[in-house]
């Protein structure tokens, strides 16, 4: 079965200030599951972008390999686009920054993509204050392979089989913080008037931005024991065909105000404690920063808001020196500047 996404749109939709609809920063029709928090993230970088008038020919998006990195299709299908291999995206970015530094830079990638086997390249892009948005769809599982836990997973948490998680989890925004990310945010999927203002404020980081959002796998909830999974299913029916049919979920969503603390009961039954940062929480402060992550996290609570920002912080192309003029508009006299130029590079570092 295919899907076509309509064309035709109303002819009074709204414009912004470059004369775009919202449907104009909108790409591919979703292939994940129904309900997932992934496109609700996607919405929102979709209406991020469209608030800010950013043209959408002068975005580069990137990502790994996962659910979450599947998610670039479905916004902004103008853009420049680029799928790597699984927790390499980082360096794909920086090469990409490099080459031409005018482009907005969206990476988007998995608990799995960036706690697992990206973690090193997670750590270094950090550190280098890429001028970038990174966004960790961290759903706490591997979706594309069956619901593994991820490293992301809390602990004692039951996986898909029942078996608790015996490890501590990795918080990426604890890790970032202590990286030195010059801005640091997390938010909840399903929680749109939080996380579109923080979108759009890591696009105007001048640096590297982290928003770690919690996106709830919809799917893989099937544990065992119950006479709904597939498993059971298969053991009892007679199948001509062995197929798997993924049911429809309800989005989660959540509305809480600043300062107030919000239980979210997700699709398996178990829950976690949103909290949203008081209007009086001062994020200029690294260490009070990561502090208060620990806080709510021995609370058995997850801070969400802005978490922590740096404004005036050298970033990556300030402390290198990079070109200001994109690679693509260079001559040969710039790209091949001769021999005599490459010793003297080569003799600097001597």
């Amino acid at each position: 079965m295919s899907y076509i996404k309509p064309k035709f749109r109303h002819p009074d939709l709204p414009t912004n200030r470059i004369g775009l609809t919202e449907a104009s920063y909108e790409g591919a029709i979703s292939t994940l599951c129904a309900g997932c928090g992934h496109d609700s993230i996607s919405a929102g970088i979709v209406r991020a972008c469209w608030e800010l008038d950013l043209p959408p020919h002068r975005v580069a998006k990137l990502s790994g390999i996962g659910c979450s990195s599947k998610s670039p299709t479905y916004f902004l299908n103008q853009a420049h686009g680029f799928n790597t291999v699984h927790g390499r995206m980082p360096s794909v970015a920086t090469g990409a920054n490099v080459a031409n530094r005018d482009l907005t830079y969206f990476g988007v990638s998995g608990d799995g993509d960036s706690a697992s086997i990206g973690m090193g390249q997670f750590a270094h892009v950090v550190r280098r204050n890429l001028n970038m948005v990174y966004v960790v769809e961290n759903n706490g599982c591997y979706g594309l392979t069956k619901g593994q836990g991820s490293a992301t997973q809390d602990q004692g948490s039951a996986s898909r089989k029942g078996a608790p998680n015996p490890y501590s989890p990795i918080d990426l925004v604890g890790v970032a913080l202590q990286l030195g990310a010059t801005f640091v945010a997390r938010s909840f999927s399903g929680d749109k008037e939080q996380l579109v203002p923080l979108i759009k404020a890591a696009i105007k980081h001048k640096g590297f931005a982290l928003i770690d959002v919690v996106s709830p796998c919809v799917t893989f909830n099937n544990h065992p024991g119950s006479t709904k999974s597939y498993d059971y299913t298969r053991d009892h029916v007679e199948t001509g065909v062995v197929m798997d049919f993924v049911p429809y979920q309800e989005e989660i969503k959540a509305k809480y105000e600043p300062g107030t603390t919000e239980e979210v009961i997700l699709h398996d039954g178990s829950a976690i404690h949103l909290h949203k940062a008081e209007s009086s929480y001062d994020p200029s402060d690294r260490l009070s920063a990561i502090n208060k992550v620990q806080e709510y996290k021995d609370d058995g609570k997850i801070l969400t808001g802005l978490i922590y920002l740096d404004p005036v912080a050298a970033e990556f192309h300030e402390m290198m020196d990079t070109s200001e003029m994109p690679f693509n508009q260079m001559g040969d006299t710039e790209l091949c500047p001769g021999k005599e130029c490459l010793n003297r590079i080569n003799s600097s570092f001597q």
